[in-house]
């Protein structure tokens, strides 16, 4: 069974290969039966992975100790479904995952165009082929999942005790599906730039592509941010980690392009800027996964220290040069057919979000690559903490903010004093009202004053886009506002689906907004003490020890009252597991709109009389898990088909046409 994985990898290999090769050579002679062949290498190579991670599943669930991975992820008393789930545990399974992932999505994007964009396929097939044979000569060279043991041992190391929760079970994967979906984009990028196909077909073909990967990226972040919030006992769920930083900074370019793009659909400008985002989003990617695999940083999310590191880097070196030269060399033919007429305009705004975002993508990563470089240099690693990585992005945040109101209400080219009038008083007067009642309450941080007033700006912005569109349809449909107002949303999908998306960031910066009061407090006490923070009365009712066969639990059982009155228990736990000699914190949190109570056994002393617990009050923090649920449903409504929610007119069926003109003036699109 072990040596049926290995040879499947061993003629994916070569599967891949031939696919990659073959689609090249059939492209270049112009011959169909090679191109087909090629096609059917990416399928072959598609299926003996699958048979691949199957083969390394069945020894996981199986408990096969004699194989090197299953022995370091899993153990006898692990439950089953954390087996299955160890395949991402590890370097070795976390690979396989991934290059069965990217072939997966190359025999999506063959089956999808089997009758369109037939010059680009072929190199597109090449492209992504390329990649997957970087990763399976990793696996099978450097990093092999089926590398046996000399002997088999009576028990496995287990799964580490912090991946052991619903959250690290499907965070990984979502997280993958965004980075192995941005090859997607950057594969028919390079192959328009091989054939010269240069016009908004590779652009028209990639979108739904570059939302899936935007969507998953964000996702995976926000997933991963609540598995450190509820997991890690530390109060926080976003903490300028190197592993953290190395998956935003590919959602931020990929961010700028969804935007950035729309000026080149419209105008025929950016060409060349678009494909930089394109090219720098791959290639962030993959220097992202070599800070995570590599060990030259410090992450509680990295993997162990390993010889595969430096692979990743020459593969973003390689890529990077070989992508930037191909794009200088086809410069002459990127030329905008227009330029920019007014500062005031649709154009610049988007223009500018692309500044701000690509700003903040180049803060992050020297606050990231740093304390590499000055130990690189001095021998001396100088640590870059949170305070640089707010002072930086905190204002470039909320000029951002800004942007996501203010973008949709102008018009291209120019926009005349009577629009911006019209458009923006009623953002304005919101900024301007929400911002004094805040002050008059005793708000004084700037930042958060500022944050807080500009979220109001956008809300007020779209709510009114919202209004004016439903408004428009009522009068024309004899519909009720709820009708009116769904029907729009669903008719007009990428507009009014882009603003739930803008509403959802809108509510991710009010709990983002929150952490500027947050409060954290320490109490040492004794079975039947009390401890106050702010309207909270926690009464330390006693401290329980159970043997529950993998780990031994220690939890405080605390009574909670609120303004007085009794709530609810809560038991923070600290859970000792022997066999990884590893000690975790289980937290428990009493949440509201308005905050979270955040309690964490912080220490016990060693007759076990006295417990120390870590309490924080954390404003605000549901909203960014509301707004991540937003997020979502946003995207969805723009993952929509075209028709979906209308009845086409006449005249558009007979013209292929997607959405209608919007119902009140402005642009049709906000998120390409």
């Amino acid at each position: 069974m072990n040596d049926i994985g290995y040879f499947s990898l061993l003629l994916a290999f070569m599967a891949a290969a031939y696919g990659g090769v073959t689609s090249v050579v059939g492209a270049r002679a112009r011959n169909p039966q090679m191109i087909a062949s090629g096609a059917h290498g990416v399928l072959a190579t598609f299926g003996l992975l699958t048979l691949s991670s199957i083969v390394l599943i069945y020894h996981l669930y199986t408990g096969n100790f004699q194989v090197e991975y299953v022995a370091s992820y899993t153990s006898s008393t692990l439950p089953e479904f954390y087996r299955v789930t160890a395949m991402w545990a590890g370097q070795k399974g976390s690979l396989l995952l991934w290059v069965w992932t990217l072939a997966l999505f190359a025999l999506v994007v063959h089956m999808t165009n089997r009758d369109r964009n037939q010059t680009l396929i072929p190199y597109v097939h090449a492209v992504m082929m390329s990649v997957v044979l970087f990763f399976i000569a990793l696996l099978i060279f450097m990093a092999d999942p089926f590398e046996l043991l000399p002997f088999v041992p009576a028990e496995g190391r287990g799964l580490n005790p912090v991946l052991q929760m619903p959250l690290m079970i499907i965070h990984p994967p979502i997280l993958y599906q965004g980075y192995v979906g941005t090859v997607v984009p950057f594969a028919f990028a390079i192959a328009a730039l091989i054939t010269g196909e240069l016009g908004d077909t590779w652009i028209r073909t990639i979108r739904r592509w570059t939302l899936y990967a935007w969507f998953f990226l964000g996702f995976g972040l926000m997933l991963g941010g609540r598995w450190a919030y509820v997991e890690l006992g530390w109060g926080g769920y976003w903490a300028w980690d190197p592993v953290e930083n190395a998956a935003l900074m590919p959602w931020l370019t990929i961010t700028a392009f969804l935007h950035s793009v729309m000026i080149q659909e419209k105008k025929g400008m950016l060409k060349i800027w678009n494909f930089i985002l394109i090219i720098l989003t791959f290639g962030l990617v993959y220097f992202g996964t070599f800070l995570t695999r590599s060990g030259v940083v410090s992450s509680v999310h990295s993997f162990t220290t390993s010889g595969i590191g430096p692979m990743f880097m020459g593969f973003v070196i390689v890529s990077m040069v070989l992508s930037f030269g191909l794009l200088i060399s086809r410069r002459r033919a990127l030329k905008a057919r227009s330029e920019l007429d007014s500062f005031v305009s649709r154009e610049s705004s988007f223009l500018l979000n692309n500044l701000a975002l690509v700003g903040v993508c180049f803060a992050i990563l020297w606050g990231t690559i740093f304390p590499v470089l000055s130990e690189a240099v001095s021998g001396e690693k100088i640590t870059v903490s949170a305070p640089y990585f707010n002072q930086i992005n905190v204002p470039l945040g909320i000029f951002l903010l800004f942007l996501t109101g203010a973008g949709p209400l102008f018009a291209w080219r120019k926009t005349s004093v009577q629009s911006l009038k019209r458009h923006f008083t009623v953002p304005v007067a919101c900024f301007l009202a929400v911002g004094a009642i805040l002050f008059a309450v005793g708000i004084r941080h700037v930042y958060a004053l500022l944050s807080f007033s500009m979220c109001a700006f956008v809300v007020g912005a779209i709510g009114l886009e919202f209004y004016r569109g439903t408004r428009a349809r009522r009068s024309t449909n004899a519909e009720s506002w709820p009708a009116a107002f769904v029907r729009l949303i669903m008719s007009y999908k990428r507009r009014y689906g882009g603003y739930i998306v803008h509403i959802a960031i809108v509510l991710l910066f009010v709990g983002f907004t929150g952490s500027a009061f947050n409060r954290e407090e320490n109490f040492a006490v004794r079975e039947g003490e009390s401890f106050q923070i702010k309207n909270y009365t926690l009464d330390f009712d006693s401290l329980t020890e159970t043997n529950m066969g993998e780990y031994v639990s220690y939890a405080g059982l605390l009574r909670l009252s609120v303004d007085g009155e009794p709530v609810v228990m809560m038991a923070p736990e600290k859970r000792l597991y022997p066999i990884q000699d590893q000690v975790t914190s289980e937290v428990s949190i009493w949440s509201t709109l308005n905050e979270d109570l955040y309690v964490v056994l912080a220490e016990l002393n060693e007759t076990l009389d006295v417990a120390t617990f870590k309490v924080y009050i954390n404003p605000l923090v549901n909203w960014v898990w509301i707004g991540t649920a937003l997020l979502m449903l946003g995207t969805i409504i723009l993952f929509l088909p075209d028709r979906f929610g209308r009845k086409a007119t006449g005249r558009e069926r007979r013209e292929g046409k997607g959405e209608p003109r919007s119902p009140v003036p402005g642009t049709q699109d906000v998120i390409a």
